[in-house]
C-alpha cells in the first residue's frame, strides 16, 4: 500500500526550500486568499471575544478563552499557527506562519512584534522560492515591543526578548536577550 505524498502546505511545515509551483499550488493560494478575505473582519473586531472567535475561524481551531489577541493582527496563512493558553498578544503583531509558529502557554507578546518563518534563498536564480523554518516560543516567555523573531528560532521557557531585538538564533531558557542581532544580556533566576 503506497502512502500519499505530502501536500504543499504539509511540506511547508517540514521546512526547507519550497518552490511555489506545481502540484498543490492551487490549494496554497486558496488558503492564502481565504486568510486575506478573513483579515478585514478580524481587524474590525470590537471586543476580545469577537477577535478570538474570528481568529479561531482563521486558524482552524478554537482558541482558548484565556488567550487575548488585540487587533490589528496580521498573518498570511493562519492555520500554521498554534496558540496555547493564557497568551497575550498586543496590537499590531505580524505572524508569517507558512513554516509553522508554536506559542506555548503563558506567553506575553508586545506590540508590533514580527514572528517570521519565511526567508528566500540568497542565490538569485532561486530567490523566488521560500526557505521555511518554524518558530517555537516556549512557556512563560515575554517578547518586548517591536522585536523580530526570524525563521528557525526557539525561545526557551521563562526567557525575555527585549524591545527592538532581532532574534537570529535560539534563546536558551531563563535568559534575557536584546540588541541587533539579539545577544545574551543576563540569566534570569
Amino acid at each position: 500500500m503506497s502512502q500519499q505524498a505530502p501536500t504543499l502546505l504539509e511540506r511547508m511545515l517540514e521546512g526547507g526550500v519550497i518552490r511555489l509551483e506545481g502540484e498543490g499550488i492551487e490549494e496554497f493560494w486558496a488558503a492564502v486568499n481565504r486568510t486575506l478575505a478573513l483579515n478585514p473582519a478580524l481587524n474590525a473586531s470590537t471586543s476580545v471575544e469577537e477577535t478570538r472567535e474570528r481568529l479561531s475561524d482563521m486558524v482552524g481551531y478554537h482558541i482558548d478563552p484565556s488567550t487575548t489577541v488585540f487587533v490589528p493582527f496580521h498573518t498570511n496563512l493562519g492555520h500554521h499557527t498554534k496558540l496555547g493558553k493564557n497568551i497575550f498578544i498586543n496590537h499590531g503583531c505580524t505572524f508569517l506562519d507558512l513554516g509553522g509558529i508554536t506559542v506555548e502557554d503563558d506567553v506575553q507578546i508586545g506590540p508590533q512584534v514580527c514572528v517570521i518563518t519565511e526567508n528566500h534563498p540568497v542565490d538569485p536564480n532561486n530567490r523566488k522560492a521560500l526557505d521555511l523554518a518554524p518558530v517555537h516560543i516556549k512557556s512563560n516567555v515575554w517578547i518586548g515591543a517591536n522585536a523580530t523573531l526570524l525563521p528557525g528560532v526557539t525561545i526557551g521557557e521563562n526567557s525575555v526578548v527585549a524591545a527592538g531585538a532581532v532574534v537570529t538564533k535560539d534563546v536558551p531558557a531563563n535568559t534575557l536577550v536584546g540588541g541587533v542581532p539579539a545577544r545574551w544580556m543576563k540569566d534570569i533566576s
